[in-house]
């Protein structure tokens, strides 16, 4: 991300638990990679950040509100205003406190946080209050590079960024760092991409995989033809086959539109829900439950099956964003619905 973001600098975002992949790891190793800019969600986030880096730049996107304004200054974190009430308090905070450093976000057509254009531009033009450090907005569409409100989002941007001459600027996200050239502003604000998940729609991931997640197998079960299995009997099973038990559910995050049958969630279009074992694609059968997955191992051939061993739910051999597509759901929602019964082993290797 840093090399398809130059010349502009590239950020880390880390909201969210670090994408369900735990903020702090994350934030070290991101950190030793030579990242010296990190957005979060929340001022809870950003302390812990501020913690594992403690030389970078931390930017709050949520924002401020009354009675948080001593602990931005204390642990020295930027917040992002995305309203002229937030500017407001931000002033008012500075005023009484002394100048502290803040971005603005604009919003350019995504109607969710931001400043509309009309204040960003009259705000340019005021004498009275401090000028940000840093001016951003978000991209609606990115992940779909041919849609017309990507230009149209790019156009306002660089209006904003006209008027607020010589402040750095920040507009893409990871898919907006694929689109490339003037999307590229100043600052990047990868997310996704840093975690392996798909940026772009219907086109290839350039990100190698960086979470695995697997479930082991408690009982091996043989059901004969015609029997059923899990809630409701949604699955009648064509022939003799051989069951994994496997202890993750939708507590876990695995989600249960990831049901094999039964479950009007998942779209009827979606590639069916599998996982994998020795390299080899198991079916989900029936319904996910809360703390257990049934798979159909009937087929896997040259190891032989065992309890104990560990089905990959997604990694090398399931992509997550294939999982995503079976779940009728995005690779965001996966990562981040991980659960805490999940034992995590964290490896590093050479950047």
């Amino acid at each position: 991300m840093a090399a398809r973001s130059r010349p502009a600098r590239a950020s880390a975002v880390v909201k969210a638990n670090g994408y369900g992949l735990g903020i702090e790891p994350v934030v070290r190793t991101l950190s030793e990679a030579g990242c010296r800019d990190f957005f979060t969600a929340t001022i809870d986030e950003a302390i812990t950040a501020r913690r594992l880096a403690p030389h970078a730049h931390i930017l709050v996107l949520n924002g401020i509100y009354p009675g948080t304004e001593q602990c931005f200054r204390k642990h020295r974190l930027t917040p992002i205003l995305c309203s002229m009430e937030q500017v407001q308090l931000w002033d008012e905070a500075c005023t009484r406190d002394g100048r502290l450093p803040y971005a603005l976000h604009v919003d350019t057509g995504m109607n969710r946080l931001g400043v509309t254009m009309p204040e960003a531009l009259a705000a340019a033009e005021r004498e009275d209050t401090d000028r940000p450090a840093l001016i951003m907005s978000h991209l609606a569409c990115a992940d779909d590079p041919d849609r017309p409100e990507n230009a149209r989002q790019l156009e306002s941007f660089q209006a904003v960024r006209r008027a607020f001459q010589s402040i750095e600027s920040s507009l893409s996200n990871s898919a907006g760092i694929i689109l490339g050239g003037a999307y590229l502003c100043d600052l990047t604000r990868p997310g996704i991409a840093l975690y392996g998940g798909e940026a772009v729609n219907r086109a290839e991931n350039p990100m190698q995989v960086v979470a695995t997640a697997k479930a082991r197998i408690l009982q091996i079960r043989r059901a004969p033809a015609g029997s059923t299995v899990s809630y409701g009997a949604t699955v009648r099973l064509p022939r003799d086959t051989k069951i994994a038990v496997c202890a993750v559910g939708y507590a876990d995050g695995y989600l249960r539109s990831l049901s094999g049958s039964g479950i009007p969630l998942r779209d009827t279009d979606a590639p069916a829900p599998v996982a994998s074992l020795h390299g080899q694609a198991i079916p989900v059968l029936g319904r996910v439950t809360m703390d257990l997955t049934m798979f159909d191992v009937t087929d896997v051939v040259g190891q032989k099956v065992r309890c104990g061993d560990f089905v990959e739910l997604f990694g090398k051999s399931h992509r997550l964003d294939d999982l995503a597509r079976s779940a009728g759901t995005i690779g965001y929602e996966i990562l981040t619905s991980l659960g805490s019964r999940y034992a995590r082993h964290y490896q590093s290797s050479s950047l």
